[in-house]
Formats: structure tokens, C-alpha cells, sequence
């Protein structure tokens, strides 16, 4: 054992709002890891988030909202109903190539 292992057993003890990021940087330490520090990073802040968790929560429903909703009502699928089965592709391109030439 190290000074920064008797340290982290030491800060594990004390109530984490009184240290903030100290607690997060210290118990980080142990795992040299890059994506498990980063993974316990987000975790330990997404964890002792109040009025985060809340906003979080609004983002996301908005974005299935705007993606899921909207689509399915407002987006119906054009190529399905206008280009022939298996010719999506030669249908965009004479699409296009028909614009072109009109402007």
C-alpha cells in the first residue's frame, strides 16, 4: 500500500459533499483504466445529481418526442410509395438528375 491508498481509505470515511471533487480524483486513482475512470467519472457525477436528473429526464423525453412521434406522423416514408420495389436507388438519382436540369 501507498500514501494514496491509506489517503483514499481515509476520504471513504469522510461525508463526500464536504470534499467534492477530491473524493471523485482520489478513488479514481486506484484503476489505472482509462474508460473505468471516465465511466466512474459520469456515474459518481450523474449519481449526486438533483436537479440534473430531473432535466436529464425532460431532454430525453423531448427526443423521443421530436424522433419517434413526429416521424411517424409527420415523415411518412416517400420512396416507399413512389419508387419501384428495389429501385430506391435509380429513382433518387433520376430525381435529382430531373431538378438539374430544370434549374
Amino acid at each position: 500500500m501507498n500514501e494514496f491508498d491509506n489517503y483514499s481509505l481515509y476520504l471513504h470515511h469522510i461525508e463526500p459533499k464536504v470534499l467534492g471533487q477530491q473524493n471523485i480524483i482520489m478513488r479514481g486513482m486506484n484503476n489505472s483504466n482509462f474508460f473505468y475512470r471516465v465511466f466512474d467519472l459520469y456515474y459518481d457525477g450523474f449519481r449526486s445529481m438533483t436537479l440534473g436528473k430531473t432535466l436529464w429526464t425532460i431532454i430525453i423525453v423531448k427526443l423521443i418526442v421530436i424522433f419517434f412521434v413526429l416521424k411517424l406522423f409527420f415523415f411518412p416514408d416517400f420512396l416507399k410509395t413512389h419508387a419501384p420495389q428495389n429501385g430506391e436507388a435509380d429513382f433518387v438519382n433520376s430525381e435529382l438528375q430531373d431538378r438539374a436540369r430544370q434549374t
